[in-house]
């Protein structure tokens, strides 16, 4: 899949995996956007206008579920697909309950980052 000038957007506060993540998807062609919190979210995500989202669990100050519910009640973000991603055992259940498109448990490898993101930018 060609990723070139495809967009994302990373919400995740730990920092190693803010930057594995970013050199590899931009090692694939994606244009990637890190953040360490989710504080103005909408404001964020609108600038950006990314494919796709990727949204930790853990993250400050709002949490992973209230910002992506925040991101799916906006109505020129709510089509952005949302991949949840956790190291929590309830990930599935997390990512229903947040509305995400789907998740991505961690650790992960590369191979199944890749997967996740393409399932959801058919």
């Amino acid at each position: 899949m060609d990723n070139r000038d495809k967009k994302i957007i990373i919400f995740d506060d730990d920092e190693d995996i803010l930057s594995i993540c970013s050199f590899i998807l931009e090692e694939q062609g994606w244009k990637v956007t890190a953040f360490a919190d989710c504080n103005n979210i909408i404001e964020k995500v609108s600038n950006i206008m990314p494919d796709v989202i990727l949204m930790d669990n853990w993250i400050p100050d709002d949490g992973g579920i209230i910002a992506t519910q925040k991101l799916k009640q906006n109505e020129s973000l709510k089509g952005i697909p949302i991949i949840y991603f956790s190291a929590n055992s309830d990930i599935e259940l997390l990512a229903t309950h947040a509305g995400a498109e789907t998740y991505l448990a961690k650790p992960f490898d590369l191979e199944e980052l890749e997967r996740v993101i393409n399932t959801v930018l058919i």
